[in-house]
């Protein structure tokens, strides 16, 4: 999941926990709302952490060794 679907998923949740005035028989729509916002702060937390070229720890200086065979 990358940061754009984790931004749409929690403006859906928002947008259906705090704007929606529905009644839907058999579901709550706040509790999927706050499950959606939560589920798009987890998947835009993880982006960050593992988006390699944002963390201080990733090994940025690599080493390439090209050998030239002469005829």
């Amino acid at each position: 999941m990358g940061i754009g679907v984790s931004v749409i998923l929690m403006a859906v949740g928002a947008v259906m926990t705090f704007a929606l005035e529905v009644e839907a028989q058999g579901i709550d729509l706040d509790t999927v709302g706050i499950i959606l916002m939560i589920a798009g702060a987890l998947g835009l937390l993880l982006s960050l952490v593992f988006w390699r070229d944002g963390v201080p720890w990733a090994a940025r200086d690599r080493t390439v060794v090209r050998e030239e065979h002469l005829l």
